[in-house]
């Protein structure tokens, strides 16, 4: 009897993939956002972090409903609905939910500390007005996104001087989950802020889905052979690198390694380069775009969506090299209207995760029936299809639910609050890959496992052909398209 009652604890079969229960997750967020716009809102209480001096003033609700709350509860709210609904992700696809709980307490607390302190002004603030704002004469403009930053060499810090410490987190490490919940959620946002600008986003998507195309072709071709040719990779490494390096950072990696089943460590390793790296562009070059391409704002844009290979880093060099071409451009009598420079970054990036998918599908029905086929035998479309990544179907989702609510329903002004309280948890879920991120990058390890010859690569790679390539690309599709002029 005792036996029978305890075989289900023991051995409770996996119910669910780590690929569906971000999807869950992630349309569970976008949902209940969504109800904003039946005026209903139920995710207004979520933590938002202000660029700050004062740091009792950075903290709030993301709703203004919800603002006579204050920071501190509407942190804590965030904390608990968080570890409750990821517990119960974590359980689902059989892990262990209460080691799970309790790492994930200290890695949410560590997180968001990181997001907190690349909020402060010093770090975020841009333009010449926040630093009038903030009374202070200099910062060193990495905009809020700083925070993945911060986050990041935490990460890193723990990993390699604190190794009992990373082990002990380590059920809560989890940048698959995180950064797959965070791409659904995206979704929604690039669809609101493309239905808001739709004169200038349907050329700037045309042009964006050329330019990524072309990239996809030149840049995964090369890097595949570099990595196979000279560095001597075989093809489960030489893969996800290829996409990793080419296409779309941590969820190509992903994507690729899922595809082709590759060993868990490959995306891992993969991923920690390419985080990296990112690190290094989103911190050179924006002052290269603001020095070489402030007469081309949107070529700029479009090359950095090409060339930072992670969402978030990409993001975040949109973010402050729009800030660093508008402030220029006004400086020479030009102002152009704000935000169309980090929405063409934006959607180049996104659409790039679309096209992950698509890739993934291909390279999995390559591998299925001409790399890893058993007895010559060809793969079934099932079984293509169980290694086909699920989370890019909830990013189409929620991108043509919000798109047609937007321009079909015309319900943008409602969407617009809805889906930045939506945004808000994208953002931690962001935090919580790069600071899963930076635990993973044990270099001690890493040089063990050859990370250095990985990085060999993707120097020869990026700096090679990537940046330039990327370049010629968004030249010829973004040349002469300007922002239009504020008023």
């Amino acid at each position: 009897m005792s036996e029978i009652a305890l075989s289900p604890a023991v051995e409770r079969p996996r119910k669910l993939t780590e690929d569906w229960s971000s999807v869950l997750v992630g349309l569970l967020v976008f949902v209940l956002a969504l109800a904003g716009v039946a005026g209903v809102d139920l995710l207004g209480w979520a933590a938002t972090t202000s660029v700050w001096i004062d740091p009792a003033l950075a903290l709030g609700a993301v709703s203004k409903t919800y603002a006579n709350l204050g920071g501190a509860f509407a942190l804590a709210a965030t904390f608990l609905a968080l570890l409750a609904t990821l517990s119960l992700a974590v359980w689902a696809s059989g892990g262990d939910a209460r080691r799970f709980a309790l790492a994930f307490t200290i890695v949410f607390a560590i997180a968001y500390a990181s997001w907190f302190v690349g909020s402060y002004a010093h770090l975020a603030a841009v333009t010449p007005a926040d630093l009038s704002k903030f009374g202070i004469s200099w910062s060193l403009k990495l905009t809020n996104e700083g925070g993945f930053i911060v986050a990041l060499l935490v990460g890193i810090i723990i990993a390699n001087f604190f190794p009992r410490f990373a082990e002990w987190l380590k059920e809560a490490i989890r940048p698959e989950l995180y950064i797959k919940i965070a791409i659904v959620i995206l979704g929604g946002f690039i669809a609101a802020t493309a239905a808001g600008k739709l004169s200038l986003a349907s050329s700037v998507l045309l042009r964006g889905v050329a330019a990524i195309i072309e990239a996809y072709l030149i840049y995964w071709a090369v890097v595949y052979f570099v990595a196979r040719k000279y560095f001597g990779f075989t093809r489960e490494w030489a893969a996800p690198l290829a996409s990793g390096i080419s296409i779309c950072g941590v969820a190509a990696s992903i994507s690729t390694g899922g595809a082709i089943r590759a060993r868990p460590q490959v995306a891992v390793l993969v991923s920690s380069l390419v985080v990296i790296f990112a690190v290094v562009e989103v911190l050179v070059l924006p002052f290269l775009a603001q020095t070489f391409l402030s007469s081309e704002p949107l070529v700029a844009a479009a090359w950095l969506g090409l060339a930072v290979k992670t969402d978030g880093a990409a993001i975040a060099a949109g973010g402050i090299t729009e800030s660093l071409l508008l402030a220029q451009a006004a400086s020479e009598g030009v102002k152009y209207e704000a935000g169309w420079i980090l929405a063409t970054t934006t959607m180049v990036k996104v659409f790039i995760d679309i096209f992950i998918g698509v890739w993934a599908f291909l390279l999995a029905y390559i591998w299925t029936n001409h790399i890893n086929v058993e007895k010559g035998e060809k793969a079934k479309l099932s079984e293509i299809w169980e290694r086909f990544p699920k989370f890019i179907l909830g990013f189409i989702l929620t991108f043509v639910v919000v798109l047609a609510l937007a321009l079909g329903g015309g319900l943008t002004q409602k969407l617009t609050p809805a889906i930045a309280e939506a945004n808000a948890f994208r953002v931690i879920f962001f935090i919580l890959t790069f600071f899963s991120i930076g635990v993973l990058s044990d270099f001690r390890k890493l040089w063990e496992d050859g990370f250095a010859r990985l990085a060999a690569v993707y120097v020869v790679s990026l700096f090679g052909f990537i940046i330039w390539v990327g370049l010629a690309i968004s030249w010829v599709f973004f040349a002469g398209v300007k922002p239009p002029l504020a008023g």
